[in-house]
């Protein structure tokens, strides 16, 4: 059975990737930079690839065999150069399949940056030759995570949202969709559009995170000049939380308000809702996991 890559497989989606494929029974060998934190995120029995984008031999070596791929890109000042190596990479393999985690609003030129970066690399793709599906995620319900130190010392969490309703996503359906596409014969030249089952507001997840923790979580919003200085307060790099800022902006403008059957149609199942991913994050928000 074909061997499937998987990038970026320590993270909120590419683990899940890497889970989803092993029940499916489909040999998966996953791309990672730190060998001891992949293991203890995906477990003892997965292939793992150690490399980096920065290192294209190391890419090449991760490609010998596979037949499909995996690719996500994580948002970088390099991540245009970063992605379009490895899929060149790929052709050279001869890949034969190439599914790739894109997101709403993806658009070359865009004057959101991380827009315009997925837009170019999904331009390339396109371009490549190889039979492609382009996976454009809604803002996904695991950047709540990044709270969770307030969340636990505080019972509140801060973002630039305003009262932005979002079809946000849960990961685990991000996955699951990118399983189905990579198990199934799927034609090449698709774009996906994939969002959670209703559009909600920072506030909506207030309720379901209080409900699921057994105590009361509050939303803060905030201008994103105050975002901005409390991202990089707390260690993110100066351009990532400008882009972050852009990023919320458009949320409030509505760009991720609109609901699709995207998972429905990739996986035959409706997409899992806030109150289950609350759920699923209280222990992380917790601290107990």
């Amino acid at each position: 059975m074909a061997t499937v890559l998987v990038t970026g497989a320590s993270g909120n989606v590419g683990s899940k990737v890497v889970g989803e494929l092993r029940e499916h029974g489909i040999p998966v060998r996953a791309f990672v930079r730190d060998l001891g934190r992949a293991a203890a995120v995906l477990g003892g029995e997965v292939e793992l690839a150690q490399g980096d984008f920065a290192e294209p031999a190391s890419v090449r070596q991760a490609l010998e065999g596979v037949e499909r791929l995996f690719l996500i890109c994580a948002n970088h000042p390099q991540q245009v150069q970063y992605g379009t190596q490895v899929i060149d990479a790929a052709v050279g393999a001869g890949v034969r399949q190439v599914v790739m985690l894109s997101t709403i609003g993806a658009e070359a030129g865009s004057p959101t940056t991380f827009f315009d970066q997925h837009g170019r690399i999904e331009e390339h793709l396109r371009g490549s030759g190889v039979p492609a599906v382009v996976l454009r995620s809604s803002h996904m319900m695991s950047n709540i995570l990044g709270s969770a130190v307030t969340i636990r010392q505080a019972d509140r969490f801060f973002l630039p949202a305003g009262g932005a309703r979002i079809a946000m996503i849960d990961p685990r359906d991000v996955a699951a969709a990118g399983a189905s596409v990579l198990s199934a014969a799927v034609r090449g030249g698709r774009t996906s559009v994939l969002t959670g089952p209703e559009a909600i507001t920072y506030g909506d997840v207030a309720g379901q995170l209080s409900n699921a923790l057994g105590r009361p979580i509050e939303y803060v919003a905030v201008p994103d000049e105050a975002a901005a200085a409390g991202m990089a307060q707390a260690g993110m790099p100066p351009w990532l939380a400008e882009q972050v800022v852009a990023v919320f902006g458009a949320l409030r403008d509505g760009i991720n308000s609109s609901t699709t059957g995207g998972v429905r149609e990739l996986t035959g199942r409706e997409p899992r809702g806030i109150e289950h991913f609350a759920r699923w994050a209280a222990p992380l928000l917790s601290g107990s996991a």
